[in-house]
């Protein structure tokens, strides 16, 4: 159990609690072996023992220490003692956003375009990791005191060997993708819809959709028209609306499909905010707003209400506090449902059977992947690309290929989106068949199919289809020229590449020479060029010279010079100098100077003076002749002079002395005047008085 003042790791000591969430607490720490200010987050001690939890928490950990960027809120350490897990992390002095939004109603428009730019710098750096933050919402952006803008809490994230995730998780509703909240997939353009609608609220000062349960809410992001923000505001550029707009379109092949597509087009805005610079996705089916199903309806009520366990819940009425916010965050609205417990005993029941057959059903494929009846497996049926296979752990989930021929492209490809496939379509004339209906796939009905994978689809391109031409090692300009003059709509992928320029088109699908329908998507792929691999300096200062060279050989950079100083911080042997400082990004192989303290530098001094007499000023009554006692002690309490004498001035002549002062010290006996007793008429001696000089004395450096 965590308490204020009790040191965990070794070297991190709680001072206070300063926010809460589902599963963890976090407090302020004081990291004592680098002298610095640390936020601790915490599991919390009902759940260390649960194994799902911890691992849940560790994926969070693992998930998050891989990000370090300016627009992250950076993870320094992870660790378990005597079984309370925690995380270590960046300290940020400031608020939530959804705190400045309150503070100020709503902010300009400049002022959120420029939020907005450093948070999708942040979740850029994200997705170039393979990790998708899905729960992007003002609460969990942090403003520091000096303006500057982190992403936090990257709780259900979790990082990936592809380029798309799978997840039940769903974030706050208020800012849930359509897609997250009918339960299904979710990929980084599920967090380029939240941050939409983060921009909306910055803008407008309020949510596009809300109601009275979270359901309606839910229901609304799947069904209803997204609003404009200039409704409320009139004085919004229309670029900046086009933008929000264009990250809440409710089919993510509308949205922008990339963090830098949209960083583009947010910092046009701030340039020309005016302009008609914005534009819009169109692919090759409809994937506007649709009406909700009796089946979609079900979905979401039961992974609103029925969720496992309730602290793990989706949080989908509550503006939960950031976790680095200084108090208690406020309770949770309770979702407001009938409640009937003869409903519920029956549903339980329900869920209880279902859980069985999934099992039963898990079971048997898993003997039948693996070999149940001693037969080897076949694994040539599943369709595994190169990059998957380098990343495929050893027990690989396969699911049943559906029978999609005759379904229309979209419904088809949300077919295997939901079992965790990917869908490449091709397009080939026909005669017969309605434009863009599948004629078949390159995996036959009911085989095996390993998940993350990619099936090819074959669709109709009606009687009449228009040859793709090969835009391959064209510029993205000329390539986009020559799709949209024969009608393609165009969707703009990037990678980065050792061979071919910047800007230059590496690969297209479908492929040149194939016949696709007037108005389908092209998908280009554009080069970024060589990818520019940055190392972050590790913070050396403090350690010692042995462990601090390994420390910065594992990093990935070179010791240089290695110089020993006098330095008063840093005790002998550790180091109190780097040539690059903590946190910057260097390339490999970065030669990096140090120097090694040498401790405090020493000096020794001499004293060559004369100690004189106690002057009229120091000592009005002091009689000459009278005898002194003279010591002169250094500030270091050694003895260099110790004499009675009544003749000055007294000599003294000491080398090798350790400090640079003492103090002369005179000691002398006054006799007081005698007096005569009045009764007895005798004669009464004066009494004797002690006195005391004292003197400073700087010694001279040998």
């Amino acid at each position: 159990m965590i308490k204020i003042g009790m040191m965990i790791g070794e070297r991190y000591e709680i001072l206070e609690k300063i926010g809460t969430g589902g599963m963890s607490d976090v407090y302020k720490a004081k990291d004592h072996k680098l002298n610095r200010f640390v936020a601790v987050k915490v599991l919390k001690q009902e759940f260390s023992e649960n194994a799902n939890f911890v691992s849940k928490f560790r994926i969070e950990a693992q998930a998050a220490a891989g990000l370090m960027h300016s627009n992250i809120v950076n993870v320094y350490d992870v660790g378990e003692e005597n079984s309370i897990y925690y995380i270590v992390m960046e300290l940020v002095e400031g608020i939530t956003l959804k705190k400045y939004i309150e503070k100020k109603a709503r902010l300009s428009y400049k002022e959120a375009v420029s939020i907005a730019i450093q948070v999708s710098m942040g979740i850029e750096a994200a997705h170039n990791n393979h990790i998708i933050h899905r729960d992007i919402k003002p609460q969990n952006i942090m403003i520091s005191k000096d303006g500057k803008v982190k992403v936090t809490d990257f709780g259900i994230a979790k990082a990936a060997t592809s380029n798309t995730i799978t997840s039940n998780v769903m974030g706050s509703v208020h800012y849930t993708s359509p897609e997250q909240a009918r339960g299904g997939y979710s990929d980084e353009k599920s967090d380029i819809y939240s941050l939409g609608i983060t921009m909306f609220e910055m803008l407008t000062g309020r949510v596009p959709f809300n109601g009275e349960t979270t359901v309606a809410i839910a229901i609304k992001h799947i069904q209803e028209e997204m609003p404009s923000p200039a409704e409320y505001v009139p004085e919004i550029p229309g670029s900046v609306e086009s933008i929000v707009l264009k990250c809440c379109q409710k089919s993510p092949d509308r949205r922008y499909q990339s963090m830098q597509e949209l960083l583009a087009d947010l910092k046009q805005s701030l340039l020309n905010p005016d302009e008609d610079f914005v534009t819009q996705n169109d692919p090759d089916m409809d994937g506007g707003t649709r009406m909700i199903t009796e089946n979609d309806m079900a979905q979401i009520k039961r992974r609103v209400v029925y969720q496992d366990p309730p602290e793990e819940a989706m949080r989908l009425l509550s503006d939960t506090e950031a976790m680095y916010e200084g108090e208690e965050l406020e309770e949770e609205e309770e979702d407001e449902y009938d409640y009937n417990p003869r409903v519920e005993r029956v549903t339980t029941v329900l869920a209880i059977l279902a859980g069985i057959v999934i099992c039963v059903i898990i079971i048997i494929l898993a003997v039948k992947v693996f070999g149940g009846n001693g037969e080897e497996k076949d694994h040539s049926s599943p369709i595994i690309t190169s990059e998957e296979s380098s990343t495929q752990s050893s027990a690989v989930e396969y699911v049943k290929m559906p029978d999609v021929k005759g379904m229309n492209v979209e419904d088809a490809r949300n077919t295997l989106t939901n079992l965790g496939i990917r869908a490449e379509v091709k397009y080939e004339e026909s005669d017969t068949i309605d434009v863009g209906v599948v004629i078949s796939a390159n995996v036959e009905n009911g085989d095996d199919v390993a998940v993350g994978s990619t099936v090819v689809l074959t669709a109709s391109a009606g009687p009449s289809g228009v040859e793709v031409p090969d835009v391959v090692e064209s510029t993205f300009e000329e390539g986009q020229n020559s799709l949209t003059s024969l009608g393609f709509a165009v969707t703009k992928m990037e990678a980065y590449s050792d061979t071919i320029e910047e800007g230059v088109i590496v690969s297209q699908s479908p492929v040149a020479g194939t016949k696709a329908p007037q108005g389908s998507n092209i998908t280009v792929t554009v080069s970024l060029g060589k990818e520019e691999v940055k190392l972050q300096v590790p913070n050396l200062i403090g350690k010692s010279e042995e462990d601090g060279t390994f420390e910065a050989v594992e990093a990935g950079l070179e010791i240089g010079s290695i110089s020993y100083v006098f330095n008063s911080e840093y005790p002998e042997g550790q180091i109190c100098y780097q040539s690059f400082s903590y946190g910057s990004y260097v390339d490999p192989g970065t030669v990096l100077d140090i120097k090694v303290s040498k401790g405090p530098e020493t000096h020794t001094y001499k004293c060559n003076t004369s100690i004189e007499a106690p002057t009229k000023e120091e000592a009005p009554d002091y009689v000459a002749g009278t005898p002194v006692v003279v010591t002169l002690i250094t500030d270091e309490n050694q003895v260099l002079v110790e004499t009675t004498t009544a003749a000055f001035p007294v000599a003294t002549n000491v080398s090798g002395i350790k400090c640079s002062a003492g103090t002369v010290t005179l000691v002398y006996t006054v006799t007081g005047e005698p007096t005569i007793n009045p009764e007895t008429g005798e004669t009464i001696p004066g009494q004797q008085e002690e006195k005391v000089v004292h003197r400073r004395v700087e010694f001279t450096v040998e």
